[in-house]
C-alpha cells in the first residue's frame, strides 16, 4: 500500500486527503481517505475556523471537489473521516465508505453549480457549530494533558451514586435508550442515548468542568461511554451506576418518568389548550416544516429559554427522531416541569403517518 498526500483545502486551509495505491493493482489509484472534505451525502463544513474565513474556504472547497476529487473518476472508493451524527457536515449520510460515482449521483453538494452558487448554497442553512468545538480548538492548539490512556470508570453502588449526586457541579448522564429513560430514570438525569451522535450532544449539553456520573444499559457499554467522553476531553468522570437501574430500583430509591405519545396521540392533543407542542430541532429543519401550532426552541439553547414555557402546561417535545426530544424532555424534568411528554419517532414518524405540516410564514422569525 502507498499513500500520497493531496492538498484539499476547504474545511481548513491546510487540509489534506490521502490517495491510496495498492501494488497488486499496479500504479492505478483505487481509493481516497477524504478526511473532512467529502462525506457520504455531504461535504465538510468550511465555517468552523471562523474569523471571517468562511467564504474564502468555501471557494477553496469548491475547487477541491470539482477540480481535484471528481476528476479522479467514478470508480474511486472514498473513506470519509466522519459518518452520521457528526457536526462536521450539514447532514452526513450513514455509509462508512462510498465511491466518487455514488456521491456524484446522490450527494447534493456535487450538483453542477458555479463557484458563486456553490458558496451561496453551502453557507445557507448552515447549522450552528456545537459549542464544544471552540473549546476543542483551544485545547488542540495548546496541547492536551498527556494521560496515556482513557480513565477507568469506577463502579458505584446506588448509595455511593446517590451521595456523589449531591456534590456541587455534578451532572448525571443517562446513556440508555429514550424508551428506557422514559420508563424510569433517576430524578435530574440528562438523557443522551449511546448512539453515534452521543459525543456530539454531550459536547452541546454538558459543561466539561462538571463532574460526570453515568448510567448505561449494560456493563459492556461502560468502556464505550468512557472512550467517547475521553475523545472530546471530558475527563472528570466520577463513576457509573453498577448494575444500572436494576440496582437503583431494587434499593427502593426515587424514580422519575417521561410520558410518551405516538405521533397519532400528539395529533389528537396538539389543539388542546393545556398542551404545548415543542419543536426542539435546528432552525434549518424547522423552516422546512413543523407540527402545526408548535413552538420552536432549539434543544441546545433550551435552558436559556425556560421562561418562555408555561410550567402548568403539558410540554410535548419532538425532534427529527426522538433523540434530541428526549434530551429536551430530560432537561425540562430536571428543571421542575412536571407534565413532560416525549414523542418517539418524532418528525420521521409524523411525516411517515402523513399528518398535517405547517410551514413558517415569510415574516416569521425563528427562535434560536
Amino acid at each position: 500500500m502507498t499513500l500520497r498526500a493531496l492538498h484539499t483545502a476547504g474545511h481548513t486551509p491546510e487540509h489534506v486527503s490521502l490517495l491510496i495505491y495498492d501494488a497488486k493493482q499496479g500504479e492505478e489509484l483505487f481509493g481516497l481517505f477524504t478526511g473532512d472534505t467529502l462525506f457520504n451525502l455531504d461535504v465538510g463544513r468550511p465555517d468552523l475556523l471562523g474569523g471571517g474565513t468562511e467564504k474564502k474556504l468555501t471557494a477553496q472547497l469548491y475547487h477541491t471537489l470539482f477540480d481535484k476529487m471528481l476528476p479522479l473518476g467514478d470508480r474511486i472508493e472514498i473513506y470519509p473521516c466522519h459518518g452520521a451524527g457528526s457536526a462536521c457536515g450539514k447532514s452526513i449520510g450513514d455509509r462508512r465508505q462510498s465511491t466518487i460515482g455514488n456521491e456524484r449521483l446522490f450527494n447534493p453538494a456535487l450538483k453542477e453549480r458555479s463557484e458563486s452558487e456553490f458558496v451561496e448554497w453551502i453557507m445557507s442553512e448552515m447549522p450552528e457549530p456545537p459549542r464544544h468545538y471552540a473549546r476543542l480548538k483551544k485545547v488542540n492548539a495548546k496541547g492536551a494533558p498527556v494521560v496515556g490512556c482513557p480513565p477507568t470508570l469506577q463502579p458505584l453502588t446506588p448509595s455511593e451514586f446517590q451521595q456523589k449526586m449531591q456534590n456541587e457541579n455534578t451532572v448525571v448522564i443517562d446513556a440508555r435508550s429514550i424508551l428506557a429513560f422514559g420508563g424510569g430514570h433517576i430524578p435530574g438525569a440528562i438523557n443522551i442515548a449511546l448512539r453515534p451522535e452521543f459525543p456530539n450532544w454531550v459536547g452541546w449539553m454538558i459543561d466539561p468542568e462538571q463532574s460526570i456520573l453515568v448510567i448505561v444499559e449494560s456493563e459492556r457499554d461502560v468502556k464505550l461511554v468512557t472512550d467517547q467522553l475521553f475523545r472530546i476531553g471530558y475527563d472528570n468522570l466520577a463513576g457509573y451506576l453498577h448494575d444500572g437501574m436494576t440496582s437503583w430500583q431494587n434499593a427502593g430509591l426515587p424514580l422519575s418518568r417521561v410520558q410518551e405519545w405516538t405521533v397519532h396521540e400528539l395529533n389528537q392533543h396538539r389543539q388542546d389548550p393545556s398542551v404545548t407542542v415543542l419543536d426542539v430541532r435546528g432552525d434549518d429543519e424547522h423552516k422546512n416544516g413543523f407540527v402545526p401550532g408548535a413552538k420552536h426552541l432549539f434543544v441546545a439553547h433550551l435552558e436559556d429559554h425556560l421562561d418562555q414555557l408555561d410550567r402548568n402546561q403539558t410540554i410535548a417535545t419532538y425532534c427529527g427522531s426522538g433523540y434530541r426530544a428526549s434530551i429536551a424532555a430530560s432537561i425540562l424534568k430536571k428543571h421542575g416541569f412536571e407534565r413532560v411528554v416525549n414523542i418517539p419517532g418524532s418528525w420521521l414518524a409524523w411525516k411517515g403517518a402523513d399528518l398535517p405540516i405547517e410551514k413558517p410564514k415569510a415574516s416569521e422569525a425563528v427562535v434560536a
